[in-house]
């Protein structure tokens, strides 16, 4: 298993920036693809973006490409996602988590280890 802790999260403007943080203590961090996912008050949780395990592959919904981007750090057990122009429908909760061996990269129901989430308000 591996336990995830967002952080990051915030009020910003519309058009500004936001770095967002998934960190572990567990020592099995470096072996677990990651997922952002998020979600708006009523609405179903909706894939983000995705990280390969040693970050030699990413994915990004359609709805951030251009904006969000993700990364990892494995010798400091986090996986990040800088939100670049935000807007205001990007408000959510957003969670990192972490799926299991076979797994789609965006399907919400393959990820079997969740953080807590971290709240992004964008004002307009």
């Amino acid at each position: 298993q591996v336990q995830l802790v967002e952080s990051g999260g915030g009020l910003v403007q519309a058009g500004g920036l936001l770095r967002l943080s998934c960190g572990s203590s567990s020592r099995t961090f470096s072996s677990y693809y990651i997922g952002w996912f998020r979600q708006a008050p009523g609405k179903e949780r909706e894939f983000v973006a995705s990280i390969a395990f040693n970050g030699a592959s990413t994915n990004v919904a359609d709805s951030v490409k251009g904006r969000f981007t993700i990364s990892r750090d494995n010798a400091q057990n986090t996986a990040y996602l800088q939100m670049n122009n935000l807007k205001p429908e990007d408000t959510a909760v957003y969670y990192c988590a972490a799926p299991r061996y076979q797994y789609r990269f965006a399907d919400v129901r393959s990820y079997v280890y969740w953080g807590q989430g971290t709240q992004v308000t964008v004002s307009s």
